[in-house]
């Protein structure tokens, strides 16, 4: 029987088994009259129930600010158009449309809250057109730091089409989409976007399991004395000050209603360091938890369920408990806002280990006063926390990409007791041989078992005690030496793991040598940046609208682009050696195929070039989808020489090199904020010298052909690359 699983399984990869479009998320801006989502700076406004993006020559200004102290500042800039965002009282939400001289980077949220599955795929169809055909970037993102979103260039036409376009390698289960118009000025007006994925055939339907099975004790709250009287207080004695949320019955329902009591900031201020009164601690002076009898651990996935409002609109934060009090991170469900309308709230969130710290995490943490700070009343009701039903213990899975087997996550194999407290599992067979495996804590759905894998470190050899340390490790694959079929043992005590190939082929440890190619990159001399303060009197180069035109870090670029888009956990390395004619800070990038593209965080860092010869070498994780590098060489103003070369870029296990070994075909430089060009093959010179060989005299355009002294574009001579006018 399990043979004949085996051949079902392998005849469905191959002959593909039929995908079930499944919705995940809808929004209509019809449906709206204001901007629904939080504002980053740029607040699209709403015509006939169009979300409308006037673009770059426009910037909105909010009419007022608050202080520390809750005082109102307000904007001195005036327009005739503004944009309220509130209920008409509130002026922190007020916004003013300011026109520009010169197009301004803006970028604002389409969705929010999108249910996505942890390393898988989607896809998103939006309605949209603009005044003149742009092509934008639109991030998919599941948080804000380096590595946590993906992105897609979408191309708009003129007319109403629904476009579509596909993310992969997601790494959260709750998702927004921002789109990035950046300078363009083209006004962008969207009616929905829809956002859904390919259901995999024979997927296990997901069972839930309630776990707010204990009452009234699953509402809590605390209403803290000031920071002065809680001196001496921690630990169990402000846990003694929660208590249970009152509740009240309304139409029929039972609703608790927790009551926040103004907050007098000035009583929460304390002096830092330098001696400057700074606050902070009252946004927590009042707070509600929702708590689970029973601990969320790192990886598991929890869909949480509400029904909220409030006598007064506020925003407020959460965050993740132990036990209430137990403070363990500042985020669990994002930001919560409330309106006087009840609404319903259901996301389903993965929990990280800084979530679940060592015990696990047992409550939710509603900061009531993070907006509002007078007297405020919040209200709950059919308060939900559900787990999903999955089997516990150690599973493993493999795959053979090159023989079109992959991962069958719901058919993981168990690991069993080996003896001497050592787990023992073998996988892959006769005819359905294995070169990775992904081993997880939990079996039963595809995305909790990508969430709670586990990763090995160091150098992977065939052996029943070549033992290797182990640890958790969220959409971890781990590539084998070998093909065939492995033992794995798994030591829990001392958290070790080893390898053994007992029937099969070894791979060759592969040789990977440097590329030769010494990549220079004579960086022009850049405007100044917007930010950059100019000599008075100096004068900009003007666009064809006669605007200035500023300078940017990546004026000048070079980017190292890898064979293939790597996988989302795959560790990567690379290093490389490094000079320049002048000690300059350069910044780096990931990207995906897009050259100089950019996925939401730095790749290597910023490095500093000094005059002499450093090396660099550096490993870590790659993200699902990138395929670039890029390094920014206009972080300098001045012109400056770049000289890289002995690059490598490689599988950190060495069982692979992301770039050819020779020739220059994966480099790619662009000077004086132009275009990309490709350092083909050997008799390419576009800012490159390849190793041992000497410049040709005279000068070259791009493609290596010889010029006359009066060619006007981008020229090479003697190695150096530069723009003739």
């Amino acid at each position: 029987m399990k043979k004949l699983f085996t051949l079902v399984a392998l005849l469905a990869t191959f002959m593909g088994a039929k995908a079930e479009w499944e919705q995940d998320y809808k929004v209509d801006y019809s449906t709206s009259t204001r901007f629904p989502f939080y504002v980053m700076g740029y607040v699209p406004e709403w015509v006939d129930g169009v979300m409308t993006d006037y673009g770059a020559n426009y910037k909105y200004v909010a009419k007022a600010t608050k202080d520390n102290s809750g005082n109102l500042t307000y904007s001195e800039e005036t327009s005739d158009v503004i944009i309220d965002l509130g209920n008409g009282e509130d002026d922190t939400k007020k916004y003013y449309k300011i026109a520009l001289e010169s197009p301004a980077w803006h970028q604002y949220f389409i969705a929010d809250g999108i249910v996505t599955e942890l390393g898988g795929a989607c896809t998103v169809k939006a309605m949209v057109k603009a005044s003149e055909a742009c092509t934008i970037n639109v991030n998919l993102g599941w948080g804000w730091n380096s590595g946590e979103s993906v992105g897609a260039s979408v191309s708009i036409g003129t007319e109403w089409q629904e476009v579509e376009w596909e993310y992969s390698g997601i790494g959260g289960t709750s998702c927004n989409l921002v789109a990035q118009p950046g300078e363009a000025t083209a006004t962008i007006e969207w009616k929905y976007v829809i956002v859904g994925h390919n259901k995999k055939a024979g997927t296990r339907p997901v069972t839930w399991i309630e776990q707010l099975t204990n009452g009234d004790e699953c509402a809590q709250m605390i209403n803290k004395p000031l920071e002065k009287e809680m001196e001496g207080i921690e630990g169990a004695d402000v846990a003694a000050l929660v208590k249970q949320a009152p509740s009240q019955t309304i139409d029929g329902d039972k609703v608790y209603v927790v009551n926040a009591p103004a907050v007098d900031v000035e009583a929460y201020k304390t002096t830092n360091q330098k001696g400057v009164d700074i606050t902070g601690h009252e946004v927590w002076a009042n707070q509600f938890f929702i708590v689970s009898p029973v601990p969320f651990k790192a990886g598991e996935i929890i869909k949480v369920e509400f029904d909220y409002k409030a006598d007064k609109d506020a925003n407020t934060q959460t965050q993740a408990h132990g036990k209430p009090t137990y403070y363990q991170h500042f985020q669990v469900l994002d930001d919560v806002k409330f309106t006087s309308e009840w609404k319903h709230f259901n996301k389903q969130v993965t929990i990280s280990g800084d979530q679940a710290k060592e015990n696990g995490m047992y409550s939710i943490a509603f900061n009531l006063n993070a907006d509002v700070k007078e007297e405020n009343n919040y209200y709950f009701k059919n308060l939900s926390v559900c787990t999903m039903k999955l089997d516990h213990g150690y599973f493993v899975a493999g795959a053979n990409t090159e023989a079109g087997l992959d991962f069958d996550y719901d058919n993981a194999i168990e690991f069993t007791d080996g003896g001497d407290g050592v787990l023992v599992a073998t996988v892959g067979e006769k005819d359905a041989y294995v070169s990775k495996v992904s081993i997880s804590t939990v079996r039963g759905n595809d995305a909790s078992f990508k969430a709670a894998t586990i990763k090995s470190s160091g150098e992977i050899k065939s052996g029943a005690e070549e033992w290797l340390d182990f640890a958790p490790s969220g959409l971890a694959t781990i590539n084998l030496p070998g093909v065939g079929i492995w033992k794995i043992r798994l030591n829990l005590e001392y958290k070790y793991i080893s390898y053994e190939l007992i029937e099969g082929t070894l791979k060759e440890k592969k040789v990977i040598n440097a590329n030769p190619t010494k990549v220079v990159v004579a960086g022009t001399e850049r405007e100044y940046t917007k930010d950059e303060e100019a000599p008075e009197g100096y004068e900009f180069k003007k666009n064809d609208n006669e605007e200035p035109i500023y300078g940017f870090p990546w004026d000048n670029q070079f980017c190292i682009k890898a064979n293939r888009s790597l996988n989302a956990g795959e560790t990567i390395t690379v290093s490389f050696k490094y000079k320049a004619s002048k000690p300059a800070k350069v910044g780096t990038q990931i990207g995906g195929a897009d050259l100089g593209g950019w996925m939401g965080g730095e790749a290597l860092g910023d490095i500093e070039f000094t005059t002499e010869e450093l090396p660099f070498n550096k490993t870590f994780n790659a993200t699902a989808g990138m395929q670039t590098i890029t390094f920014n060489m206009a972080v300098v103003k001045e012109a400056n020489t770049y000289e890289i070369y002995d690059i490598i870029w490689k599988l950190e296990d060495g069982t692979e090199s992301l770039i050819d070994e020779t020739g220059s075909k994966n480099f790619n430089v662009k000077v004086a904020a132009g275009n990309f060009e490709q350092l083909g093959g050997e008799t390419a010179i576009l800012n490159v010298v390849a190793a041992k060989k000497a410049v040709p005299a005279g000068k070259f355009n791009i493609a290596g052909q010889r010029v006359s002294d009066n060619y006007k574009g981008v020229v090479v001579e003697g190695g150096r690359i530069y723009l003739s006018k």
